[in-house]
């Protein structure tokens, strides 16, 4: 086989296959990155017998309470970030009215919500 032959098979199935990881980043874990963000920025309201899992059904206490979704549906498409609602719900794309965590609470600053966006689009693990 020559050099052109070997430069082909490479391109042909090597690529492809590492440019498959490319973009994720390292795995990001629900236990160890993403539930202390809720715990601190949305368990007041989102846990049992609070305000926002009142009205709206989410509770964030837990990984199964979580991708259970609301009353109204599921908030997270695991490998999606973009269509996930709890990503439209903490970002900037929804209505003030309705935007995540409300009123004066601190709000979740970028890396917190980059980072809760590669976990969804890593899918989601229970990790």
């Amino acid at each position: 086989m020559n050099v052109q032959n070997k430069n082909k098979l490479l391109t042909t199935f090597l690529a492809p296959a590492l440019l498959l990881g490319c973009g994720q980043g390292p795995e990001i874990s629900f236990n160890t990155d993403i539930k202390p963000i809720f715990d601190a920025k949305c368990i007041e309201c989102h846990k049992a017998g609070g305000v926002g899992e009142e009205k709206s059904g989410l509770n964030l206490e837990s990984y199964d309470s979580l991708m259970k979704g609301t009353r109204f549906g599921k908030v997270i498409d695991p490998g999606h970030s973009v269509s996930s609602t709890l990503v439209i719900l903490i970002g900037d794309r929804a209505d003030p009215s309705i935007r995540m965590p409300h009123g004066d609470r601190e709000k979740l600053d970028d890396a917190q919500i980059a980072l809760i966006k590669q976990w969804i689009d890593q899918g989601a693990k229970n990790n």
